[in-house]
Order: C-alpha cells, then structure tokens, then sequence
C-alpha cells in the first residue's frame, strides 16, 4: 500500500448524459478528495477528457481516487496501462468500493490480484451485456418492444387530426387529449 504524501483528486464517470454521478461525487468528498474531474462517457471510449486532465494535473506523491474500479475504465488492458502509468510517475490509486477497495499495489500479489480483478469486471460488464441483448432478441421475438409506451395511440391520432382540420389550437388539442404539444407535432407531422 502506497502512503499518501500530496493531494487526493477524485475522478468520476458515468456512461451517459442521462446517468447521475452524484452517488460517486458524494463518497469522492466524504474520502476527502480536493478536485474532482468528471467524465460523461463509455468507459470504453478512448476520448475522455476529464480523465486527461485529471492525470495530468496530478504530481508526484498525489492519489488518484475513484469510487469504483470501473468508472476508471472497462478493458483490462486500459486500466492496467492507467495503473502503470500512475505507479511509474510515484501517484496512488485508491478505489473506494468494490471487491479492490484500497490501494493498487504494483508488485508481487498485489499486481497479480489486481489484474485478475480487473479481467473479471471485464468479464462481468461483457456478460451483462450479452444477457441484455439476449432479453431484448427474446422479447422482440415475442413481439414486444422495450421503450416508452407511445401516448399517442391511433385514437387520438383521428382526434387531433379532426380537431386541427376544425381550426382548434394545437395547445387546446393537446391540452383536450392529454399529450404535450411537442408530441402533437411530432405525431402530426410522422403522419402526413
């Protein structure tokens, strides 16, 4: 285990826009971390510019801490280069939860068990995906379809059609049939 001597800087991530990194901000203070960088992208992409930043504002003595081993990356090969990298400039790497929680050590037992759980997270995310994909090609097979339940059904389509052939406002039409008038126009505008 690697002592502490600089400044503890905090990296996060999530996958996309519409993921929340609160959880990770909030264990990321609580450790103490004085910065924190952010990135909001797959960890598989290779473009992610707050991890830049993050490594190279660090110095000499400092830690890097992230909440979970993989919000530093996906493949083993790209975490264990980003480990490397850290150990051989004198940075820390301190992972908060998970099966790694505490201090990548580089040599001996330490490396090889981290390798190992590196790969099994791999592992993990790769078959997670393999089961989602097998849900989502046995549910079309079913004929069922994920997302959101359209809220403009072939009822209301008629309706709003007659309604606006009328001259009745696409706020009063939208208003009448329950929908926003983004989704009015949307739907109107598929259907011509």
């Amino acid at each position: 285990m690697t002592t502490n001597t600089g400044t503890l800087i905090g990296y996060k991530r999530v996958s996309t826009n519409a993921q929340d990194a609160q959880l990770q901000a909030d264990a990321l203070s609580d450790a103490g971390c004085t910065r924190v960088f952010e990135d909001k992208a797959s960890g598989k992409n290779a473009d992610r510019a707050g991890l830049v930043a993050a490594l190279d504002y660090m110095r000499e003595g400092d830690t890097l801490c992230v909440w979970k081993l993989d919000r530093l990356g996906r493949s083993t090969k790209d975490v264990l280069t980003i480990a490397e990298d850290l150990h051989a400039r004198g940075i820390s790497l301190r992972i908060l939860t998970g099966t790694l929680a505490g201090s990548y050590s580089p040599k001996g037992e330490g490396k090889f068990f981290f390798t190992m759980m590196v790969a099994f997270a791999e592992l993990e995310r790769d078959m997670i995906v393999e089961r989602t994909r097998a849900g989502l090609d046995a549910a079309k097979a079913q004929g069922r379809t994920g997302g959101r339940p359209t809220v403009m059904d072939a009822d209301k389509l008629v309706a709003a059609k007659a309604r606006r052939a009328k001259g009745e406002s696409v706020t009063a039409i939208a208003k009448a049939l329950g929908v926003s008038r983004a989704t009015l126009y949307r739907t109107l505008s598929d259907s011509e």
